[in-house]
């Protein structure tokens, strides 16, 4: 008897060492793939995506530009963290449609493979589309925080977009179709389109981007 005893507890021994390896084998570290599921900034795109698209490049058929205008850039307002804060950083809304220009023939040229962008609606924001956008005057440089709640997205070469989890609230999608000769222009241009879209709760939007070149 006391010679099995010793039998059996290297077999209960073993038994644990095996079920711990196998419990180690299993073990799967899952990556984070939020970024492409709701369209959101991972950790890197701060230091490899440039933004400088939102404030800069304009032509005059983007604003109302003229050659009257100061060089020097507008300051911005400090930048808001408690309205920024207010938006979750995830949902389950839905924004989609397309970009395109319209122009004088009455024939779309789409935003093929252009990025747009949903920026949350907050008083820095606004100050970038009464100034900058409508007002046609160069902006200061954004402040880095807002990479941390600017989604954005790739439209498909038909124009097409969407942007899946989106928080309720309300924000301007951004987007720029480059035309030429079909827009009447020698040669190419980036015209930038904006305007304001809300989403609540779980809703599917769909919002076209678009505007009318004479």
């Amino acid at each position: 008897m006391t010679k099995k005893l010793p039998l059996i507890l290297t077999f209960f021994i073993i038994l644990f060492l095996l079920s711990g390896c196998t419990n180690s084998r299993i073990r799967v570290t899952h990556p984070d793939v939020r970024s492409t599921q709701d369209n959101t900034w991972n950790n890197n795109d701060a230091e490899n995506v440039d933004i400088s698209d939102l404030d800069e490049n304009l032509t005059e058929t983007e604003t109302i530009i003229t050659e009257d205008m100061a060089e020097e850039r507008m300051e911005r307002i400090p930048f808001p963290v408690s309205e920024y804060n207010r938006f979750q950083r995830s949902g389950k809304g839905t924004v989609k449609g397309s970009i395109y220009i319209d122009n004088a023939h009455n024939q779309k040229v789409m935003g093929a493979g252009t990025r747009l962008y949903l920026n949350p609606v907050t008083t820095y924001s606004k100050q970038w589309y009464n100034e900058s956008y409508l007002g046609g005057y160069k902006m200061e440089k954004a402040d880095q925080r807002l990479f941390n709640h600017l989604r954005f997205t790739a439209a498909a070469n038909s124009g097409e977009f969407a942007f899946y989890g989106v928080p309720s609230g309300s924000y301007y999608l951004i987007g720029t179709v480059k035309c030429a000769e079909e827009c009447g222009y020698s040669t190419p241009k980036s015209i930038r389109i904006a305007t304001t879209v809300s989403v609540y709760g779980s809703q599917i939007v769909r919002r076209d981007l678009s505007r009318l070149i004479d």
